[in-house]
């Protein structure tokens, strides 16, 4: 319990404000929907609340501090490849959307940050729900779904660059322009650079990675047109093996990524040089929101999302008939295997529409959505003999994918003195088709599956003089990603019963929120605690399981220059009988914890600010024990963690400019911890103390 001692010193950020951005927030009317809905939720403004910690970091550690949320980093320090967990459900199970639109790649279903990196710097808000939530665009949210809203560009002009270094040689270079209102005040754009480079705290995990962000708005009258183009374009070293718990404790830096060993198969000799992952990421959205009258208005966005790239491997002493290759002869000698070069690649366009149409009839407010979307994908490989140079840029193995999705849904609040009455009903369809076209049997499959899922929700606020108390139900279900049929074809779609209760209340300096959940699911797809071979999570039906709860968080403004601040979430997740294939046959190990899901997750911050223009703060994050696998060996068991930061920001005191100097500690006591990991247990190891400074510097 020394988390919990540790809360009483050092409470964490709880965000129960409702204040806007000072940037200009992009009014999409899903989000003033959200915030009436009785759900978990949290609104997160990223300039009040996470500028001070954004200095190349991506989005997940940024966010790691949030209700329920464990942030994970395969290079340890929190750049290149990341990952978050809310309420102990993985990546996978969150849906993430940008605007609104889907971000969740929709085969694996898996969010990727590392292509949109620096993200957070063109945000404005970010909006999760904890549960299942309100109808959302893409896939069902089986534990939390997160909407990042970008901010607008700016009414007059301005200039910024945001640069920063720190440990592990990470560094960033960012500028921004904002043209400011021009044509009549009607026209106004914005456009963002950013190059973030890290040597990563894993040995070899580098990090070269570009983003940018454009957006043009068009306001009149009653029409607002927007039009955003962003992405990112990523090369990291892979960190996605880990390494066993002997080599951790000595030699928590090692990376098995490269390898390249003796011809006894016995010592590491060298490391291939690049053992990189290489993916493009663009995205394109016209959104178009109509107003007709002080009750009906239209918001209408149509999306393509272009995603491109590889992962290459060194591949020692392969079969030839791993590529599909004949064994050749060498000196008359037949070659059994060889080394070779693999390139792993990804194609795919991901594209189109989303129509929400929000109205109000006296006291009932209606919001009324379709949705129609297409994946395209194409899979391939090519290898190159080391040896033999004859082999080159052989393709082994081709297949193609496609993803059909329509979904309509009808959301209403009705309000009835101190009650507001809220209902909703999504219909979904899904049409996955998967061909291989080029052998290699094992890197695809024949299958085609369709779906379609009902989930009505409903629930219920009693709204209290700075405050309310809530409750609702909701359904999902959610059909299993590409990996988990390619490796079992039976594999059965989940479903999630999410029973809510809630209450939040603020007097006068001091705010609180509690929230109560039971999480029922049936078939739920939980990670068994192995990887596949390109790092990614095995999952498997788990039959019937529960997540069951309590979320409490308080947010305290002791004078103008002191803020106390803390969340906390007590659960207990379980298996109520999990049953596993192992070598020795079927194996029922009865009731044992959901793997990744600890039962304490608590958040503590302090803030004190002297003076106007400086601002001095300490976090904390307390992650208690959790299991690798859903079969609850102790040998899996990562132990609990306190991890405490600490940040300082210092504004010079120009008139017209803006200048702010920021420090980042992480991890200032220098615990050795880890939060992710696999069976074996393999871990993933995570950065001791280390440092990021930032300079930010606007002209107006």
């Amino acid at each position: 319990m020394k988390g919990l001692l540790f809360l009483g010193v050092f409470v964490a950020p709880f965000y129960f404000s409702q204040t806007k951005d000072s940037a200009k927030v992009t009014s999409i009317q899903a989000v003033e929907f959200t915030k009436r809905t009785p759900v978990a939720k949290s609104i997160i403004n990223i300039e009040k609340d996470l500028a001070e910690k954004n200095l190349g970091q991506d989005l997940p550690i940024l966010l790691k501090n949030q209700m329920s949320v464990v942030s994970t980093s395969d290079a340890g320090n929190g750049v290149g490849y990341t990952g978050f967990r809310i309420r102990g459900t993985a990546g996978a199970s969150i849906n993430v959307m940008m605007n609104g639109v889907p971000y969740n790649d929709s085969e694996s279903q898996g969010t990727y940050f590392v292509d949109v990196p620096d993200l957070a710097s063109s945000a404005s808000q970010i909006v999760i729900q904890r549960g299942v939530g309100s109808s959302s665009n893409g896939v069902a949210a089986f534990g939390a779904s997160v909407n990042v809203i970008t901010k607008d560009p700016a009414e007059s002009f301005s200039v910024q660059t945001d640069d920063s270094y720190g440990s592990f040689n990470t560094y960033k270079y960012s500028a921004e322009i904002n043209s400011g209102k021009f044509w009549k005040n009607r026209l106004s754009a914005t456009g963002r650079y950013t190059y973030i480079h890290s040597d990563g705290y894993i040995d070899r995990a580098q990090s070269q990675l570009h983003s940018y962000h454009f957006s043009a708005l068009f306001q009149e009258k009653n029409t607002e047109i927007r039009l955003l183009a962003f992405g990112g374009k990523e090369k990291t070293y892979q960190a996605w093996n880990g390494i066993d718990r002997d080599t951790w404790e000595t030699n928590p830096k090692f990376n098995y990524s490269g390898a390249i060993y003796d011809a006894n198969g016995e010592n590491i000799i060298r490391f291939y040089d690049n053992e990189t992952d290489n993916y493009t990421q663009d995205h394109y959205q016209l959104l178009w929101n109509q107003r007709f009258s002080d009750r009906w208005k239209l918001e209408t966005t149509a999306h393509y999302t272009k995603g491109k790239g590889y992962y290459e491997n060194y591949r020692q002493g392969d079969p030839f008939s791993t590529y599909n290759l004949p064994n050749p002869f060498v000196d008359g000698v037949e070659e059994e295997d060889s080394d070779f070069i693999r390139k792993k690649w990804l194609n795919n366009d991901f594209y189109g529409a989303i129509s929400t149409l929000y109205g109000k009839l006296g006291n009932l407010d209606l919001n009324i959505g379709a949705v129609a979307n297409q994946y395209y994908g194409r899979h391939y490989g090519n290898v190159s003999g080391v040896f033999l140079p004859e082999i080159s840029e052989y393709e082994y193995y081709r297949n193609r994918s496609i993803k059909n999705e329509g979904s309509g849904f009808a959301k209403a609040i009705y309000k009835l003195g101190k009650f507001e009455i809220f209902g909703d009903l999504q219909l979904r369809n899904i049409d996955y088709d998967t061909k291989i076209l080029l052998a290699g049997d094992s890197e695809g499959a024949n299958l085609n599956r369709k779906w379609t899922f009902f989930s009505p929700k409903a629930g219920v606020n009693y709204n209290l003089a700075s405050g309310k108390v809530f409750l609702s139900y909701a359904n999902a279900h959610r059909e299993p990603n590409r990996d988990d049929l390619v490796a079992n074809p039976d594999t059965k779609p989940e479903t999630l019963h999410d029973f809510e209760a809630g209450f939040e209340k603020q007097i006068g300096r001091v705010a609180f929120t509690a929230n109560a959940y039971y999480m029922y699911y049936e078939d739920q797809l939980v990670l068994n605690g192995q990887i596949n071979n390109v790092g990614e999570f095995i999952r498997t039906n788990s039959g019937k399981s529960y997540r069951t709860g309590i979320e409490l968080g308080i947010l305290a403004r002791i004078s103008g220059k002191w803020q106390l601040s803390a969340n906390a979430t007590l659960s207990s997740n379980k298996n109520k009988e999990f049953i596993s294939e192992t070598s020795a046959g079927l194996v029922n190990y009865g009731k044992t914890d959901l793997s990744f899901s600890p039962n304490v997750i608590a958040n503590g911050n302090i803030s004190y600010a002297p003076t106007q223009n400086l601002k001095l703060g300490i976090t904390a994050q307390y992650v208690g024990e959790q299991f690798l696998d859903n079969a609850g060996n102790k040998l899996n068991q990562l132990p609990d963690y306190l991890v405490p930061d600490f940040n300082i920001s210092y504004k010079l005191p120009f008139a017209k400019n803006d200048v702010i100097l920021r420090f980042l500690l992480n991890n200032f006591t220098d615990i050795k911890y880890v939060n992710n990991g696999f069976s074996g247990p393999y871990y993933f190891a995570q950065a001791g103390i280390n440092f990021m400074f930032g300079l930010s510097i606007k002209v107006k």
